[in-house]
């Protein structure tokens, strides 16, 4: 990545000119002071295989994606372009996760070579990372990798984080100036701040704080080039002592760990550790236990071709480092075995390494002490996506330890090595309730079936049944991917949806979700085949033929003392939700006046309005309409209960046609329909006789009764109100009266 900060050359200079000078930085490894002048000349010679080319390489450290695009490119326009051209294929498509065509060309190159080209050694290596990262990538883990930001990572290298105990005040390292800008290098190849320079044509790495705002954002950093940063690289390492002494690195004499103590809101001039930890070789980094008593860390003193080791040294309370030991071959290997970090209970160490079975560049390991050999178990790669086919170096636990800090160079970060944090991905739990689409009423006993994979495509299936009356489910998943959502009603398939659980990072996220599906529930018991009892448009009073149904749900409830009911109101569509809604209240009303009339307690009712949201039918016929102006009889069953035994009433006699009265009353076949107007009689088979007078605009209806033991009833009903009389057969007597208030 880069931008306008960096070095142009001048337009004045000829094509042939520019490729020199570019070619000048090439050969000195610095590529960012190349990059403007291939450009200038591709933009001349879109087509000039040798600047695509180089410029392809230089572009690998800062934009793998097109550093690819420029080498296959320069391949196409000329095949031969360089004799190693598919050694960087292999390298540029190893990068870019394309594993089996980077194996593919580290082959082809690897046939050009003698029998005893040393460069075989390295091929071999290459084409196992490229074996190794498609394993990794093709097994990921369930963690979640975010970049610090722009605040933070620039588009030149970052890394060796150090946070503070309270995890508010991040040390880290940049290379870039001040956080603000590139270095300038003019055509000559000199930079017009030569000192602040690097052989590479960057800037040194120097140490910089910055301090936490909230969770997601850090304040401005500054830079603690005072005492702390040198004139070649400085890098933080680690803070200890309660956070009162600094653990850095400075490439003095190869490369030496230092130590400098808080001294106010600064630091002291650092100081260095002693010769049994520096040395004439390369010290890279450490880490000092939280007891002060042992330090690990990471040099080249005692290997054959100056590769990096992990040592370790002790001392005794007050006194200084010991002579190094090697921590042993489990971790070190032929390759550079560096950064180590240790947990805080010391049972686990991180450190980066190029060998073991990396997946390309540094890869993050992990191994566990073995207290009863005491030696370190067998190194074990974090996995993808901590690792990547690049660099992946200086992982460091929170204070916590419940997330961790890293340096990479992946694909979509800034420019070179950004700082991330690494968490694993939590359960997170969801809850909610399963509703009608049709109504929004709640669906009691449905199955809901989450199914899902983790980030290795090994299944996940987490199961609920959402509860009685209230319809509620809770589910904990793993979060940070979508599950389909199979809702099942009594074994049967209802629908399936899709639903995606964001990403949590820790164990409290809760997440909301209503299912809304496509079910009308008929399994509800409809109280020994009680039928709704329905209303002209737009009223809410009772019909004739409603008492025979309401005399059915009185005489139902009077045999079964420990059942409640809801009296649910319902409409058709033809007025506005919020007039329904009053509606269907009132249809409910007058249903629960007449059963409370009739003696049912009223702690035995609840009423309920569904308004137009409840429809039984649709409502695109007079027919069907009707159909929807009801209202409804339910049990009410108790959480974590099924639906009780009821028992049947006893029989008594009731006109077809007609009501009956009373809560012995009435428990014969009823219509749903509206009544004839006119005379009728009738009688039935236990000869009951039944008169019934419908006046002709049917708000006047009058039903006599009289049964074979002399038991009779009679109901007026006039304009919804009723009026009720009736005697058995031993002489009781009941009256019911109803006025709908």
């Amino acid at each position: 990545m880069l931008t306008t900060a960096m070095a142009q050359p001048a337009l004045a200079q000829s094509t042939r000119q520019q490729l020199k000078t570019a070619n000048k930085f090439f050969g000195q490894e610095n590529y960012r002071a190349s990059l403007p002048y291939y450009e200038q000349v591709l933009a001349k010679d879109p087509n000039n295989a040798q600047a695509l080319f180089r410029a392809g390489i230089a572009y690998m450290s800062f934009d793998k994606e097109k550093a690819s695009d420029y080498i296959y490119k320069a391949q196409r326009l000329k095949k031969n372009v360089a004799k190693d051209v598919e050694y960087w294929l292999g390298r540029v498509d190893h990068l870019n996760y394309n594993f089996d065509e980077a194996i593919a060309h580290f082959q082809a190159y690897n046939a050009t070579l003698k029998t005893k080209d040393t460069r075989k050694r390295e091929l071999a290596q290459l084409i196992q990372h490229s074996k190794n990262a498609k394993v990794q990538f093709n097994s990921p883990r369930d963690i979640f990798v975010k970049n610090l930001g722009p605040t933070i990572n620039t588009q030149w290298s970052e890394h060796s984080p150090v946070i503070s105990a309270d995890d508010k005040v991040l040390l880290f390292t940049s290379r870039s100036d001040n956080m603000s800008g590139a270095p300038v290098v003019n055509a000559d190849g000199k930079s017009t701040d030569s000192k602040k320079l690097a052989a590479d044509g960057q800037y040194y790495e120097n140490i910089y704080e910055a301090r936490r705002i909230d969770d997601e954002n850090w304040d401005k950093p500054r830079s603690l080039s005072g005492v702390l940063n040198g004139k070649g690289h400085d890098a933080s390492i680690q803070v200890f002592d309660n956070d009162t002494k600094l653990l850095m690195y400075r490439n003095d004499e190869n490369g030496d760990i230092l130590y400098a103590e808080k001294s106010g809101a600064d630091w002291t001039e650092p100081k260095r550790l002693n010769k049994n930890i520096n040395t004439s070789a390369f010290e890279s980094d450490a880490y000092i236990t939280p007891d002060g008593l042992t330090i690990y860390f990471s040099t080249a003193k005692y290997s054959e071709d100056g590769t990096l080791d992990i040592y370790f040294s002790t001392r005794v309370p007050g006194g200084d480092w010991g002579p190094a030991k090697t921590i042993g071959n489990a971790i070190n290997t032929p390759y550079d075995d560096d950064s180590p970090y240790l947990s805080r209970d010391g049972k686990t160490m991180y450190f980066s390494s190029r060998g073991h079975n990396t997946m390309g560049g540094y890869d993050i390991f992990k191994s566990e002490y073995d207290s009863i050999g005491r030696k370190w178990g067998r190194p074990e790669n974090m996995g993808y996506p901590i690792n990547t086919p690049d660099d992946d170096t200086y992982y460091r636990l929170s204070p916590d330890g419940s997330y961790a800090y890293l340096s990479s160079y992946r694909i979509g970060g800034y420019g070179e090595k950004d700082i991330y944090t690494i968490n694993y991905i939590k359960n997170a739990t969801i809850r909610g309730r399963v509703l009608a689409m049709q109504d929004s009423s709640a669906i009691p006993g449905a199955e809901l079936v989450f199914s899902g994979t983790q980030a290795d495509k090994t299944a996940l299936s987490y199961r609920d049944i959402s509860k009685p009356l209230t319809g509620e489910y809770q589910v904990s998943v793993l979060s940070g991917r979508t599950y389909q959502v199979a809702v099942s009603k009594d074994g049967k398939n209802i629908e399936t949806q899709e639903f995606a659980v964001p990403i949590s990072t820790n164990d409290s996220t809760v997440v909301e979700k209503d299912f809304y599906v496509n079910y009308i529930d008929t399994t509800v018991t409809n109280m020994a085949n009680i039928n709704p009892i329905y209303f002209d448009t737009d009223k809410y009073t009772l019909r004739p033929e409603s008492i025979v149904e309401l005399n059915k749900v009185s005489a139902l409830l009077a045999a079964n003392p420990g059942i409640n009911i809801s009296i649910e109101g319902n409409t058709d569509s033809r007025n506005t939700d919020e007039y329904n809604i009053v509606l269907g209240q009132n249809r409910a009303n007058v249903a629960y006046n007449y059963l409370k009339k009739a003696g049912i307690a009223e702690t035995r009712m609840v009423t309920v309005s569904y308004g137009e949201r409840r429809p039984v039918a649709p409502n695109d016929s007079p027919e069907n309409m009707q159909l929807n102006r009801r209202t409804d009889f339910r049990v009410i069953v108790k959480e974590g209960e099924g639906m009780p035994n009821m028992n049947r009433p006893a029989p008594a006699p009731a006109p077809s046609g007609g009501t009956g009265t009373g809560n012995n009353m009435g428990m014969g076949t009823t219509p749903t329909v509206p009544l004839q107007p006119g005379k009728s009689k009738v009688k039935l088979e236990d000869g009951t006789k039944v008169k019934t007078k419908v006046d002709e605009d049917s708000d006047k209806v009058k039903v006599k009764t009289k049964g074979p033991d002399d038991e009779k009833s009679k109901t007026v009903t006039k304009e919804g109100t009723i009026d009720a009389k009736a005697k058995d057969a031993e002489g009781n007597k009941v009256k019911v009266k109803t006025d709908n208030d």
